[in-house]
């Protein structure tokens, strides 16, 4: 990364200055401002960014079962997520504010970071944004967004007890998806447009294990139709002789779109995919004082334990960069 010289400040602290601005409140932006915290930065956790709505906690607060998280064998995301913000919240050097943001901007050798409510100033910034649900684009999948489209199964599984629920994508989201809906469902599609589903092994043998999943394979989804609500997709090949399947609800499971757009403005370097490119031992982008971790970053492995590794790891690098570039 490319580094230019910064002089060093002193600032009087008031209420809207911290040291460390953490953008993004899902584990990985927890993770950092806990670590941040125990670096004695005072640290700003703002919990809801400019393209998503979820809670404090983030995406992972719409998974139902986490088994790949170290140190805990079996748990709910919304239980993994509360538990690293217990974590954060345990150092009084950390506020988390559930606050939009809208804009961030230089000051000098500072940050301002603009939300729905005010204005914050920190030294160092990190962009733990996460990421959207990607959408289908096909004819009817604006007009039934919420009359049987839907994104999060946790969240809306049960309103779909004893009915027929579809699943687009072949990830291991999506996979865990139809799990879930398996679970209050009489029939579940999951229909995917290649030949192997990419799910984990284990979440692959208990789609085989239950008797109401049926894969649709090397199929798209080219239409979705309705009245008040879905009632059935167009498929792009038939199935048991028709090209129309009826479902009450169809799950969007189709990947996600990083949310980088503030970090774009100020200057951040993104990738093709709207990744922001970091320099992955520490976390820096292209601008000194700014750090990116977590889905939104440019890396191909994307997971819990390893979007708050990068956020610890980017809060000890902010705190390097503070260390050496301000005076207390």
């Amino acid at each position: 990364m490319v580094k230019k010289e910064i002089s060093k400040q002193k600032k009087n602290v008031e209420d809207n200055e911290y040291d460390f601005i953490v953008i993004g409140a899902g584990v990985t932006g927890l993770a950092a401002a806990m670590y941040a915290a125990r670096l004695e930065l005072r640290t700003l956790c703002l919990g809801t960014n400019s393209g998503s709505e979820l809670p404090v906690g983030g995406v992972i607060t719409t998974t139902n079962i986490v088994e790949n998280y170290p140190g805990f064998i079996r748990l709910t995301g919304e239980e993994l997520a509360g538990k690293i913000k217990e974590h954060a919240l345990a150092y009084d050097k950390v506020s988390i504010k559930e606050e939009k943001v809208i804009e961030v901007r230089k000051k000098d050798n500072l940050f301002v970071v603009k939300t729905e409510s005010g204005e914050y100033v920190g030294k160092a910034v990190l962009f733990a944004t996460g990421t959207r649900w990607r959408k289908l684009d096909v004819p009817g999948s604006r007009e039934f967004e919420g009359k049987g489209i839907a994104y999060c199964a946790l969240c809306d599984a049960p309103f779909f007890k004893g009915k027929v629920a579809g699943v687009v994508g072949g990830s291991d989201a999506s996979v865990k998806d139809a799990l879930v809906l398996a679970e209050h469902a009489k029939k579940v599609y999951i229909i995917y447009r290649k030949e192997q589903l990419r799910a984990e092994p284990i979440n692959l043998r208990r789609v085989k294990e239950k008797g109401n999943i049926e894969i649709i394979n090397n199929t798209n989804v080219v239409e979705i139709k309705g009245d008040s609500k879905i009632r059935k997709v167009v498929l792009d090949k038939e199935h048991n002789g028709k090209k129309e399947l009826e479902l009450d609800g169809l799950f969007i499971a189709i990947g996600h779109l990083a949310i980088s757009e503030i970090a774009e403005n100020i200057g951040v370097e993104l990738n093709e995919k709207k990744e922001i490119i970091i320099d992955h031992k520490t976390s820096e982008t292209n601008m000194n004082g700014i750090y990116a971790a977590g889905d939104v970053a440019d890396k191909p492995f994307k997971q819990a334990i390893t979007g708050v590794a990068e956020g610890c790891t980017a809060a000890y690098s902010a705190f390097e960069y503070i260390k050496e570039n301000f005076v207390n």
